[in-house]
């Protein structure tokens, strides 16, 4: 079953008091919300109705005789609650029939509207914005903002209204959109779970990103790819893209457009083959954390990313590596935990490669390794690496400088630390081998190694000379 939507801001409200309970030597009230199809519960004891009421007698004009009276003498026996419960609970629903379209800023944050109620929400947002906003953004800080406010703010920009609706001026939207304009970081978590004490669960509110245009980086997590809207309008300034446990493709965040389009193409390439669709391309991108998804392949919506030079699809569920020779500028590759099995003919797509992580993958050979000349950095640990001949694919790598081999069976070989530097030959002191530096002693076994290697070919040499004569 669909959790609910949140209520559009006109939707009835309703108010009924479902229970009680004791709290030391108080009776607090539980209280449930109701607003269109999405309600919660909120607790108070009376003495917070009492707070409420005096606030709505000053600046409301409430009447003073609406709130039950105070009670000290068997406040808590059985039946005063019950008789006290109805009491409360017609007068929390005779303040809400009395402010129809604008609930007062004091009876909205006593029944947690700034929390779960799409006017409150915005409107809390905007507050906070009027007194912070400036300092927020000059501090150039990551701003986090939850799917809940970007779906109450998405809600409200679609209604024909004014921005400051309830006469509150620092509650105008226009605060949330000057600040959005120029917002450089921004972090979005979502949850998998109804929030608080509600019925809403955040990854059925989709929201919009467009009223961002100023973003140099966003990260979201825990949302689900179709509610994130508006995200291609960030092309023209974002630099740093992060989506975790949100994905299954990486199509869908990189091209949503596809869904609409039988084909497209990226825009700049020549193509004989018809398209419905150019997509322009992601031209500041240059870092794409795509890690802790649900992703099986890398797709060809890499084509819209020629700028990225650092690149984590780490810890999803990719068996092949391809569509990367796209890259052109891709220098750090992070493609640990997933179910790679082979690498062949991987230089043809990583040629300018200095970092690769394959930690955690199911690798049984390096062949395919051989030919990135460029790279300096490789993680190859928590793999099914069991036979020391593999390194010689990457023994004779002129750059490589820190290699991990940790948690792989070779490791229980005797003597592998040299065993595996000897493959090296003259480049063995400048490895770095599973974080340690190669010490005097290593490097004085592996000379030793070396020339009982050299003796081992020079014999093989005179044995088959000897055959051929």
């Amino acid at each position: 079953m669909d959790a609910p939507h949140l209520p559009e801001p006109c939707a009835e409200k309703r108010v009924r008091i479902v229970g009680s309970e004791l709290v030391e030597s108080y009776t607090v009230y539980i209280i449930e919300v109701t607003v269109g199809d999405h309600s919660w519960t909120v607790k108070h004891r009376y003495s917070d109705f009492h707070e409420l009421h005096e606030k709505l007698t000053v600046e409301k004009k409430i009447d003073k005789h609406l709130l039950p009276p105070k009670k000290i003498i068997g406040k808590n026996s059985k039946s005063f609650v019950e008789k006290r419960q109805k009491e409360l609970e017609v007068y929390l629903q005779t303040l809400l029939s009395r402010f129809p379209a604008s609930t007062p800023k004091v009876l909205s944050n006593f029944l947690l509207f700034h929390l779960y109620e799409i006017n409150g929400i915005a409107a809390a947002l905007a507050e906070e914005l009027f007194h912070k906003g400036e300092q927020l953004l000059a501090a150039g800080e990551v701003f986090l903002l939850r799917p809940l406010q970007l779906y109450a703010v998405t809600q409200q920009l679609k209604l024909a209204k004014p921005t400051c609706a309830n006469g509150d001026a620092k509650a105008d939207l226009g605060h949330i959109l000057d600040f959005t304009c120029h917002l450089k970081y921004l972090k979005i978590p979502g949850m998998k779970a109804a929030v608080g004490t509600s019925n809403i669960e955040e990854q059925s509110l989709p929201f919009d990103l467009s009223i961002f245009k100023s973003l140099l980086q966003i990260e979201i997590s825990d949302c689900a790819a179709g509610q994130i809207k508006g995200l291609p309008s960030l092309k023209p300034t974002l630099a740093t893209l992060s989506i975790h446990r949100s994905a299954s493709s990486m199509k869908e965040i990189l091209v949503p457009e596809a869904s609409e389009f039988a084909e497209w193409e990226p825009e700049g390439v020549d193509t004989e083959s018809p398209v419905t669709a150019i997509i322009p391309m992601w031209k500041m991108l240059t870092t794409l954390d795509m890690s802790r998804n649900f992703i099986r392949c890398i797709d060809e919506s890499v084509k819209l990313i020629p700028e990225v030079e650092f690149l984590d699809l780490s810890y999803n569920e990719l068996s092949l590596v391809e569509n990367l020779q796209h890259l052109y500028n891709l220098v750090h590759l992070d493609l640990s935990f997933n179910k790679l099995t082979v690498l062949e003919g991987v230089h043809t797509k990583l040629g300018n490669i200095k970092t690769l992580n394959l930690s955690g993958n199911q690798l049984e050979t390096l062949s395919g390794l051989s030919k990135l000349y460029s790279l300096v950095n490789l993680d190859l640990s928590s793999n099914r690496l069991a036979q020391l001949d593999e390194i010689k694919n990457i023994g004779t790598l002129p750059c490589l400088e820190k290699l991990s081999l940790a948690d792989n069976p070779m490791c229980i070989i005797p003597d592998y630390r040299t065993k595996v530097l000897a493959q090296f030959c003259d480049r063995a002191s400048e490895v770095c081998l599973d974080g340690t530096i190669t010490t005097e002693k290593e490097l004085d076994t592996v000379e030793v190694l070396k020339a009982i290697q050299k003796a081992k070919e020079a014999k093989d040499r005179m044995a088959n000379n000897e055959k051929k004569v």
